[in-house]
């Protein structure tokens, strides 16, 4: 086959003249070639295309009314971010209530941040009416303008409790307000200083609650609900003239005067300001004819004073609950000084060769039956037992009656009475035989008869005081008396005063009788000496 001729870019179009063996054409530029399709072709195509949209419209139609007549809601539909697109009205009323009441509030105040539930405020959700105004998308001219625009967000319609939220604020109103206080003083170092006074501050109730009537839907959608609040006014602003009235209180000690019946000794103690300064506050009662008074701490004195009392020693003590109240009144009172009762603790004993319950109660001054009392099980004395013996003053059941005291000496067989440490009268005495003693120690005038009567002896006795129970659980009581009467006629032992005769008790003279009957209330204290 003959080889076609090559051209360059110069003479390409310089053409030769064709050869008689062959005709050269020159191909048709590929840009403008055009296919042409057959007529029938075409309109083939054409109804395919129409019969193809016609169908998709069709379809379209078919599923917005499909849509439209349904119940369900429109895809991309949401109440306060609570998906419910596609959902059926039954399906988004459940899921809301599921939801919404639980949907956390943050109280909001500077005094700091409470979180609740829509319940606990007492907001209760449409749901209705706002199920139904999400399923109005796209079913209404103003729901299809909306979905027109993209809004999908349903407002939820919320109903409120007012007594539910006023509770709810009541509740947590405690956690918000701070009490005015009102200026005080103290007292430090010595030196009393004044506290200024300070505004409190009190939950605004009702304009917290207008603003949640007002605003629920703001307040569902931020979840914050702001706390008003108001501040509150002290009532007192000036104590500045209690301050020389302290000054004066810190200038004196409070001074305890502490007598001990069975000892009959009295020693004191003073308690410094500098140990109770702190105890003292100035107390603010507003409205009161005295609105301004001094107080003690009574626990702080009481912890105080129940630091023990090492100026007693080990076997005495004061009483904290007597001494405490008596203390915190002597602090600010003109006259700091108080008088208190020593008591003295049970004891031990170690039993000697030759002792019996008889001679270790005699020894110590406490009726034997007594000391029998405090050792159940104890019967045989052995040396070397240990035996408790009870506290002296279980013989002094009745308050102490201060500057009187009687002195009856069993071996001298006398009487002496004192007032105010000095004798006033001195008498002689008879006491109990040796078969019924009269029992040593410190006891206490518990009773008074005009005229008492013993059945155990047939013994009437006049101007009768008893002072002592022999046997713990007894119903009869050791005595003074005049002299006795039997059978209310014959007089008994009027020549045998000054020496024993009786059945335990103290016998005087029945004038003498009368006189100490007179004079010696119950709570005298009586010392009967070996």
């Amino acid at each position: 086959m003959a080889q076609q001729p090559r051209f360059s870019r110069r003479n390409r179009n310089q053409l030769p003249p064709p050869t008689s063996r062959e005709v050269w054409i020159p191909a048709a530029h590929p840009h403008n070639h055009q296919r042409k399709w057959p007529s029938r072709d075409r309109l083939l195509l054409a109804t395919f295309f129409l019969l193809l949209s016609f169908g998709a419209l069709v379809a379209m139609v078919s599923v917005t009314l499909l849509f439209f007549y349904s119940d369900l809601i429109m895809p991309g539909a949401r109440v306060l971010e609570v998906p419910l697109g596609t959902m059926s009205r039954r399906e988004a009323a459940v899921t809301l209530a599921e939801q919404l009441p639980r949907r956390e509030v943050i109280l909001v105040h500077s005094q700091g941040a409470w979180p609740v539930t829509a319940a606990d405020l007492g907001l209760a959700l449409d749901i209705d009416a706002t199920v139904g105004e999400a399923h109005e998308l796209g079913r209404t001219l103003p729901g299809l303008m909306r979905v027109a625009v993209g809004n999908l967000q349903i407002e939820p319609q919320w109903s409120l409790d007012v007594a539910q939220a006023a509770a709810m604020l009541d509740q947590i109103a405690p956690q918000v307000e701070e009490p005015p206080v009102n200026a005080t003083i103290v007292v430090e170092a010595g030196q009393a200083r004044e506290l200024p006074a300070q505004p409190g501050l009190t939950l605004d109730r009702q304009m917290t609650l207008s603003y949640l009537q007002q605003n629920p839907e703001e307040i569902m959608r931020t979840g914050r609900l702001p706390l008003a609040t108001q501040p509150v006014a002290p009532q007192v602003t000036d104590v500045s003239a209690f301050k020389s009235e302290a000054q004066r209180l810190l200038s004196k000690p409070v001074t305890i005067a502490a007598y001990d019946p069975i000892l009959d000794e009295t020693a004191e103690w003073q308690i410094q300001p500098s140990e109770w300064q702190e105890w003292l506050s100035l107390v603010v009662t507003p409205g009161e004819p005295q609105p301004f008074s001094w107080t003690v701490d009574e626990a702080s004195a009481q912890q105080f004073l129940a630091g023990g009392w090492p100026w007693l020693g080990k076997d005495r003590y004061l009483d904290s609950d007597e001494v405490t109240p008596a203390v915190v009144e002597a602090v600010t009172a003109d006259d700091p000084r108080i008088e208190a009762r020593v008591y003295h603790q049970p004891r031990q004993h170690v039993v000697r060769p030759g002792e019996s319950f008889a001679s270790i109660g005699y020894n110590y001054g406490i009726p034997y039956p007594w000391v029998q009392e405090a050792n159940p099980g104890l019967e045989n004395l052995g040396v070397g037992d240990v035996v408790t013996i009870p506290s002296a003053d279980d013989m002094l059941p009745l308050p102490v009656v201060p500057g009187k005291r009687v002195v009856v000496s069993l071996g001298q067989q006398r009487a002496w009475v004192y007032e105010q440490g000095q004798l006033k009268w001195e008498w002689p005495a008879s006491t109990g035989i040796s078969d019924s003693p009269t029992s040593p120690g410190i006891f206490q005038i518990q009773s008074h008869e005009q005229e008492a009567y013993a059945s155990n002896w047939d013994l009437y006795m006049p101007n009768f005081m008893g002072i002592y129970r022999p046997v713990p659980a007894s119903n009869f009581m050791n005595c003074f008396h005049g002299f006795p009467t039997r059978d209310g006629q014959s007089l008994l032992w009027t020549g045998d005063l000054g020496r024993p005769v009786t059945y335990g008790c103290i016998l005087l003279s029945s004038e003498n009788a009368q006189t100490l009957f007179d004079w010696a209330e119950d709570g005298v204290v009586v010392e009967v000496r070996p």
